[in-house]
């Protein structure tokens, strides 16, 4: 009988060096904590590639724009959208800058 497989793939071993103190922080962590220093470096590595796939993301539109910017000459000051969203939430807030050319 065939088995299904499972749309994740398993988990392989990764050697980390890790000195003497950070080794202790992390034991001491982990029983304070209930769980075991595995656990707690594999949350922390999906927490730093959680974090840092959203800069990238935001670098990635950010680049992007700029190249927008670059062929359209599109662009709205500071000044004006400081404007703008100061508005935001009064009685007659004012309509988004304008991209100007």
């Amino acid at each position: 009988m065939a088995t299904k497989r499972s749309p994740v793939a398993p988990a392989t071993p990764v050697s980390l060096k890790l000195d003497g103190e950070e080794r202790a922080r992390l034991a001491s962590l982990a029983t304070a904590r209930k769980r075991s220093s595995h656990y707690l470096m594999r949350e922390a590595v999906r927490e730093y590639l959680t974090r840092e796939e959203a800069r990238q993301s935001f670098r990635d539109e950010a680049a992007v724009a700029w190249r927008d910017h670059e062929e359209t000459g599109r662009h709205a000051t500071q000044a004006e959208f400081d404007v703008w969203i100061d508005s935001l939430g009064t009685r007659r807030p004012r309509p988004a800058p304008k991209w100007p050319k």
